[in-house]
């Protein structure tokens, strides 16, 4: 599953994204409830993890606004709110289900993923391609002109963060956050060493380059020049 946390407390996101990696979800993270929205709006996701309390717009508003829009992916608040008229308050806004904090993370997984399956995969996106360059997340492989691609673990996961944002320029702090989990510039040079090792893989030997930097934006994945 492809899953957005909306989560203000950075150590917490961490913890939460982590152990939905390593259940084999697909992660992503926003801050603040200003950019869940927006990230909402601009992904395809199988579910929403939200928490109530947030900065710029709190966890009930962001789900009413993208409720009212049509949006029925599957959400789940977290909140140390626990009283049963905030329960209710969740419902009410669009919320499929309630936990309270502090949880049991095995609790919240069973029951993220019994969101899922009540939700017809029939928009789970689990391949994508650029020109030639072809992923497929489910069985971990990248093809370029029929060439098989091996890629280490982080390169496979930065190379599919780029992939499901093809066409868009990818900040350093997206980055960071989704592939790394660092919720703040460790000032190294990570991100371009991996680049650098991801772009001699996938665009060495072949006709035209598509890993581009954008000077002083980010990076972006796209045939055009």
């Amino acid at each position: 599953m492809r899953i957005l946390v909306v989560e203000d407390d950075v150590e917490a996101a961490a913890f939460l994204s982590r152990g939905l990696r390593d259940a084999g979800h697909t992660i992503d993270h926003a801050i603040d409830g200003s950019q869940g929205l927006n990230m909402a709006d601009a992904g395809d996701y199988d579910a929403y993890i939200i928490d109530r309390m947030l900065p710029k717009m709190d966890g009930l508003s962001l789900l009413s606004v993208r409720r009212t829009n049509g949006d029925e992916t599957p959400a789940l608040f977290l909140s140390a709110l626990g009283e049963v008229d905030d329960r209710v308050a969740g419902l009410k806004a669009g919320g499929d289900d309630y936990l309270i904090k502090p949880y049991a993370f095995q609790e919240l997984l069973a029951r993220v993923e019994a969101l899922g399956r009540r939700r017809a995969p029939t928009n789970v996106t689990t391949a994508y391609q650029v020109g030639d360059l072809e992923i497929d997340v489910l069985t971990r492989t990248v093809r370029r002109n029929e060439t098989k691609i091996e890629l280490q673990p982080r390169e496979f996961r930065l190379l599919e963060y780029l992939m499901r944002h093809a066409g868009q320029v990818v900040t350093r702090t997206m980055l960071l956050e989704n592939v790394w989990e660092y919720h703040f510039d460790p000032q190294t040079n990570v991100i371009d060493v991996h680049i650098s090792r991801l772009r001699a893989k996938i665009d060495k030997g072949f006709d035209k380059p598509l890993l581009k930097t954008i000077r002083g934006a980010g990076y972006i994945i796209s045939e055009v020049d």
